[in-house]
């Protein structure tokens, strides 16, 4: 059995931890968190980004540890300069949020994704479904039923 690759996942402080998807895997194998803004940029030469304006992943991409930026679209511009120069990719085309967004000052991109959703659709499009990754989040059902079209059977 090949080793998982890490996913290094850089919260920006600051954010409401409620609405934080991913900060309840916190402590799961194979996730590590750093603060943003970064004391020290860790090393990022094998990490790929997912960013909405990037080539879509493949599975091809598969042994690349992921880099994710989580906090509101707003602020992801400045963390993603803080990281460059990195890799990066996009969620292929077609998976759906279920996250509520709330914003009324801010535009979402149409096909942007709550973290701990894009980091479930990369791992499914890498060959790994883990629904282990959803266990916390509140909109998971809605979640799998909105995406059940390209959802690889479950391991």
């Amino acid at each position: 059995m090949s080793m998982v690759p890490s996913i290094l996942i850089v919260v920006r402080r600051g954010e409401d931890p409620a609405k934080c998807t991913v900060r309840p895997l916190r402590g799961a194998p194979g996730l590590d968190f750093l603060p943003y803004p970064l004391r020290q940029k860790p090393d990022l030469s094998r990490h790929l980004l997912l960013a909405p304006d990037a080539p879509p992943l493949t599975p091809a991409d598969a042994g690349r540890p992921l880099l994710l930026l989580d906090a509101s679209w707003r602020h992801a511009a400045s963390m993603r300069k803080a990281v460059e120069p990195v890799e990066a990719r996009s969620i292929p085309p077609g998976w759906l949020t279920a996250y509520p967004r709330r914003s009324k000052i801010h535009a979402d991109p149409e096909t942007g994704l709550a973290t701990v959703e894009a980091l479930f659709a990369a791992r499914c499009t890498l060959g790994c479904r883990d629904d282990a990754l959803l266990r916390f989040y509140p909109w998971r059902d809605v979640f799998l039923d909105l995406n059940r079209d390209r959802l690889p059977p479950p391991p």
